[in-house]
């Protein structure tokens, strides 16, 4: 295969594996948070087992995120402007983040320096594992031989069909982070009732509807996505868990059942997500019509 005069570069925000950019010469910017005063992730803060993480959650521990600042995303362009290439950046949601100005403000302090490359930003609309279904997209086009201008192209062409359903087990993190109401989030918990949720086409987080109970919200969320999919039905489908593999599984069933050989995909809801969503939530992406 020819290799590719330009790279692509993302984001944490995506929730996919290290092995994954590996493997797809992917550069990652990565998104930090802040918990019990230390910092994470980013470009120097400490690690921690994305279980560790969750039991943190679980026991009160409340993360503050941060976004990449536009140094360190220059700090990673530059390595492959120096060299020649231009660049492809699929950025985590707008709506949701303030990742993409920062990716902006590096394009173009660097597109000064590097009058003859050329480098592409692509707000991409989605969240969590949906980012990362239209990463995979995109490094499927680019694979193809297509260029720089043809990828990013097809990437702002098919972001918007890139469905999202999500369902969370507690409402506390959403209203800790002005997502829902405080009367809905007492009054979602009194009476267990679980939000549908899904991310609309300003990339922002929309309630959709509600059901009674864990079972039932998670059979709303397949139905939800299921209304929107590709007529064929063989995915790719992404599911991503905020530490509940059991409920990923279920979905991954419920999928199955109605599409035998669909292709499906498993993953952690990371660190930053899963800051505002909460330990248990459940995410469901695929391909379709439209959000």
């Amino acid at each position: 295969m020819k290799e590719k005069d330009f790279v692509i570069v993302s984001d944490s925000g995506s929730d996919m594996t290290e092995a994954y950019f590996l493997k797809n010469g992917i550069d990652c910017v990565n998104l930090g948070f802040t918990m019990n005063n230390v910092n994470y992730g980013g470009e120097d803060g400490e690690k921690i087992d994305i279980k560790d993480f969750y039991a943190k959650l679980r026991s009160g521990a409340m993360p503050t995120t941060y976004q990449a600042t536009s140094e360190s995303v220059k700090a990673h362009l530059s390595v492959h402007l120096k060299k020649g290439k231009d660049v492809l950046c699929i950025v985590f949601s707008s709506g949701l983040s303030g990742t993409l100005s920062s990716f902006q403000v590096a394009a173009r302090e660097l597109s000064k320096e590097y009058p003859d490359r050329k480098i592409i930003v692509v707000d991409s609309l989605c969240a969590s594992m949906g980012e990362g279904l239209l990463l995979d997209y995109v490094v499927k086009k680019a694979n193809s031989g297509a260029s720089l201008e043809e990828t990013a192209a097809y990437a702002e062409e098919i972001k918007g069909q890139i469905v999202h359903s999500f369902t969370v087990n507690d409402l506390y993190h959403l209203k800790r982070g002005g997502r829902v109401s405080g009367v809905t989030a007492f009054v979602g918990s009194l009476l267990k009732i679980k939000p549908v949720m899904h991310v609309n086409d300003e990339g922002k987080l929309v309630v959709v509807g509600k059901a009674m109970g864990r079972k039932k919200a998670l059979a709303t969320m397949v139905e939800n996505l299921l209304k929107n999919c590709d007529e064929d039905g063989i995915g790719p489908f992404f599911i991503s868990h905020g530490d509940c593999i059991e409920d990923a599984e279920s979905v991954k069933a419920m999928l199955l059942a109605r599409y035998p050989k669909a292709e499906i995909t498993i993953g952690y809801i990371g660190s930053v997500i899963g800051s505002h969503s909460g330990a248990g939530t459940v995410a469901l992406f695929c391909k379709g019509k439209h959000r």
